[in-house]
Protein backbone atom coordinates (compact mmCIF):
# COMPACT_ATOMS: atom_id res chain seq x y z
CA UNK A 1 0.00 0.00 0.00
CA UNK A 2 1.00 3.12 -0.87
CA UNK A 3 0.74 6.59 1.27
CA UNK A 4 0.91 10.44 1.55
CA UNK A 5 3.42 10.78 3.55
CA UNK A 6 4.87 14.74 3.10
CA UNK A 7 4.19 17.34 0.29
CA UNK A 8 5.53 20.46 -0.18
CA UNK A 9 4.80 23.96 -0.97
CA UNK A 10 7.37 26.21 -2.19
CA UNK A 11 7.54 29.82 -0.42
CA UNK A 12 9.30 33.21 -0.62
CA UNK A 13 10.28 32.77 3.15
CA UNK A 14 10.17 29.68 5.08
CA UNK A 15 10.05 31.45 8.74
CA UNK A 16 7.31 33.33 7.57
CA UNK A 17 5.39 30.79 5.65
CA UNK A 18 5.92 28.69 9.08
CA UNK A 19 4.37 31.65 11.21
CA UNK A 20 1.58 31.88 9.06
CA UNK A 21 0.66 28.17 8.28
CA UNK A 22 0.76 27.76 12.74
CA UNK A 23 -0.17 30.84 14.02
CA UNK A 24 -2.62 31.74 11.46
CA UNK A 25 -3.87 28.38 9.57
CA UNK A 26 -3.52 26.39 12.96
CA UNK A 27 -1.12 23.52 11.99
CA UNK A 28 1.34 22.57 14.69
CA UNK A 29 5.18 22.01 13.99
CA UNK A 30 6.33 18.77 13.15
CA UNK A 31 9.95 19.25 11.84
CA UNK A 32 12.25 22.30 12.45
CA UNK A 33 16.10 21.69 11.36
CA UNK A 34 18.53 24.30 10.85
CA UNK A 35 20.48 23.41 8.21
CA UNK A 36 23.10 26.12 7.75
CA UNK A 37 22.03 27.85 4.97
CA UNK A 38 18.08 26.70 5.11
CA UNK A 39 15.40 25.29 7.56
CA UNK A 40 14.00 22.12 7.00
CA UNK A 41 10.33 22.52 8.24
CA UNK A 42 7.19 20.58 8.12
CA UNK A 43 3.79 21.39 9.86
CA UNK A 44 0.55 19.15 9.64
CA UNK A 45 -2.84 18.81 10.83
CA UNK A 46 -3.53 19.36 14.98
CA UNK A 47 -4.03 17.45 17.75
CA UNK A 48 -2.87 14.15 16.07
CA UNK A 49 -4.85 14.31 13.35
CA UNK A 50 -3.52 12.70 10.19
CA UNK A 51 -0.18 12.04 11.98
CA UNK A 52 1.43 10.43 8.93
CA UNK A 53 0.92 13.34 6.63
CA UNK A 54 3.05 16.54 6.88
CA UNK A 55 3.32 19.27 4.50
CA UNK A 56 7.28 20.54 3.38
CA UNK A 57 7.20 24.22 3.36
CA UNK A 58 10.20 24.60 0.62
CA UNK A 59 12.03 27.45 0.00
CA UNK A 60 11.46 28.67 -3.48
CA UNK A 61 15.08 30.17 -3.88
CA UNK A 62 15.82 27.66 -7.47
CA UNK A 63 14.71 29.44 -10.39
CA UNK A 64 12.73 26.59 -11.44
CA UNK A 65 10.61 26.24 -8.04
CA UNK A 66 10.49 29.99 -8.49
CA UNK A 67 8.78 30.57 -11.63
CA UNK A 68 6.55 27.64 -10.84
CA UNK A 69 5.13 29.29 -7.44
CA UNK A 70 5.05 32.79 -9.22
CA UNK A 71 2.84 31.48 -12.46
CA UNK A 72 0.18 29.39 -10.31
CA UNK A 73 -0.10 33.03 -8.65
CA UNK A 74 0.09 34.99 -11.44
CA UNK A 75 -3.01 32.39 -13.30
CA UNK A 76 -4.64 32.57 -9.72
CA UNK A 77 -4.22 29.00 -9.27
CA UNK A 78 -3.88 27.61 -5.57
CA UNK A 79 -1.00 25.48 -5.08
CA UNK A 80 -2.34 23.42 -2.40
CA UNK A 81 -5.81 22.66 -1.36
CA UNK A 82 -6.77 21.99 2.34
CA UNK A 83 -10.06 20.65 3.58
CA UNK A 84 -12.19 22.28 6.49
CA UNK A 85 -15.08 21.08 8.54
CA UNK A 86 -17.25 24.58 8.27
CA UNK A 87 -15.92 26.70 5.50
CA UNK A 88 -17.74 29.76 6.43
CA UNK A 89 -16.55 29.40 9.97
CA UNK A 90 -12.95 29.33 9.07
CA UNK A 91 -13.63 32.02 6.64
CA UNK A 92 -14.97 34.19 9.30
CA UNK A 93 -11.81 33.50 11.91
CA UNK A 94 -9.24 34.04 9.15
CA UNK A 95 -10.58 37.24 7.81
CA UNK A 96 -10.73 38.55 11.52
CA UNK A 97 -7.10 37.72 11.58
CA UNK A 98 -6.47 40.16 8.71
CA UNK A 99 -6.33 37.40 6.13
CA UNK A 100 -6.72 38.54 2.35
CA UNK A 101 -9.31 36.33 0.29
CA UNK A 102 -8.69 36.74 -3.57
CA UNK A 103 -12.35 34.33 -3.86
CA UNK A 104 -14.66 34.32 -0.94
CA UNK A 105 -16.52 30.84 -0.20
CA UNK A 106 -18.58 30.12 -3.38
CA UNK A 107 -20.69 26.78 -4.22
CA UNK A 108 -18.55 24.85 -6.71
CA UNK A 109 -20.02 21.40 -7.52
CA UNK A 110 -20.07 19.21 -4.68
CA UNK A 111 -17.99 21.62 -2.57
CA UNK A 112 -17.97 24.72 -1.04
CA UNK A 113 -14.55 26.45 -1.84
CA UNK A 114 -12.51 30.06 -1.05
CA UNK A 115 -8.71 30.85 -1.73
CA UNK A 116 -6.22 33.21 0.31
CA UNK A 117 -3.56 34.20 -0.48
CA UNK A 118 -0.61 32.58 2.05
CA UNK A 119 1.62 35.67 2.68
CA UNK A 120 4.14 33.99 1.17
CA UNK A 121 4.28 33.66 -2.89
CA UNK A 122 0.91 30.95 -3.22
CA UNK A 123 -2.59 30.47 -3.15
CA UNK A 124 -4.29 28.46 -1.29
CA UNK A 125 -7.82 27.08 -1.52
CA UNK A 126 -9.91 26.20 1.20
CA UNK A 127 -12.55 23.69 0.64
CA UNK A 128 -15.59 21.78 2.49
CA UNK A 129 -17.66 18.60 0.95
CA UNK A 130 -21.21 19.90 0.99
CA UNK A 131 -23.74 17.57 2.90
CA UNK A 132 -24.81 14.61 0.30
CA UNK A 133 -21.82 14.19 -1.42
Amino acid sequence: MIRLAMTGVHVEDVERAHAFYTEVLGFETRTRLDMGSTLFVTVGAPGGAQPDVALLLEPSDDDVARVYREGLFAKGLPAIVFSVDDLRAEYGRLTGLGVRFVQEPVAQGPTLMAVLDDTVGNLVQLMEPLPGT
